[in-house]
């Protein structure tokens, strides 16, 4: 590469200068050159490249290890190799004001909201952090960029005559099974289509169910629940594990996304907009702290490990805000 370098150089030269010069220059070259390493554009690309990938590929791997779900992980590696590739540099020389300007054009280009442009905000500074705890860069420089501020949006939740609405539109015993099992316990649609059969206790009316990080928890359901699982499990013919399945042959178990398409007939079929699996772990909470239950056993209820998320599923009603006020305080 030195010689290559040299010559280029030397061919650029001998039409300015004598060949004695040319020789001359070719010494000093020589003997400057010999004192650095060089490579190529392309040599530097392919090992920014990797450089880049083996990070990467360590940082997921512990990602794995804490026991992040493979849809985290699929999501963390996307977003972080979506960085690289428009950065192209080094993660060592990743500076604050270049993640700045890739997040705001990101999200100009892509119309992004404040809270997917704050996800990626999050996965970098988790990245950067980790890359900090293991003395690969000597600071994130994600410290200096702030949490994204979004909108408070009221979400909305199933009204008791809405549920009602739907079960009254269910022409198959396992979708009012289905709708009671959600409505009931507030399951997330990921734990319901693991469940099989065995993780149900009739007589308890609880069933075992496997969280976020394959974390097993055990989930309460009500009376009307339990006649329709037993009806719908009386009339099943296969002998598949899994508590809910398609309706018919070969009758496999069912995925996240049939049980979202699934409601989202029914909603439709019922003039109910937005009918989707977590709009009934939302509607549960917020009954849940309307009732009275306090926030810590909802917490434990939905499986959350930081109180803070529970808070963000739980809305207060209005209605109970102003009868508080009017015992507490007027």
């Amino acid at each position: 590469m030195k010689e290559l370098l040299i010559n280029s150089i030397l061919d650029e030269m001998q039409s300015h200068i004598s060949q004695e010069q040319l020789l001359c220059l070719q010494a000093i070259l020589s003997n400057v050159l010999n004192q650095f390493e060089i490579r190529g554009k392309e040599s530097l690309e392919m090992e920014c490249l990797k450089e880049n990938n083996d990070a990467l590929q360590a940082f997921i791997s512990a990602k794995k290890i804490e026991g992040c779900s493979s849809k985290t992980i699929l999501y963390y590696q996307s977003s972080i190799e979506h960085l690289f590739m428009n950065l192209k540099t080094n993660y060592k020389n990743i500076t604050t004001s270049d993640i700045r300007n890739y997040l705001a054009q990101y999200q100009e280009t892509k119309h992004l909201s404040k809270v997917t442009v704050d996800n990626l905000r999050r996965i970098f500074s988790s990245f950067f952090s980790w890359l900090e705890d293991e003395d690969l860069i000597t600071k994130s420089p994600v410290r200096r960029i702030h949490k994204v501020r979004t909108d408070t949006l009221v979400k909305e939740v199933l009204s008791d005559e809405s549920i009602e609405i739907l079960r009254d539109n269910c022409t198959e015993i396992r979708d009012l099974a289905m709708i009671d099992l959600l409505s009931s316990t507030g399951i997330r649609v990921g734990e319901l289509v693991k469940i099989n059969r065995s993780d149900i206790d009739f007589h308890e009316r609880q069933c075992v169910v496997f969280g976020k990080g394959n974390k097993e928890r055990e989930v309460y359901f009500n009376a009307r629940t339990k006649i329709h699982l037993k009806k719908y499990l009386e009339e099943r013919k296969d002998n598949n594990p899994a508590l809910f399945v398609s309706l018919y042959s070969p009758y496999t178990r069912l995925t996240i996304s049939g049980v979202e398409v699934r409601l989202r007939n029914l909603g439709a079929k019922s003039n109910i907009s937005k009918i989707h699996p977590h709009k009934f772990r939302r509607t549960l909470a917020t009954m849940a702290i309307d009732k009275g239950m306090p926030i810590e056993q909802v917490q434990k209820l939905l499986g959350h490990v930081k109180i803070d998320t529970t808070l963000h599923y739980a809305m207060v009603n209005q209605n109970n805000v102003k009868m508080a006020h009017r015992k507490f305080i007027a």
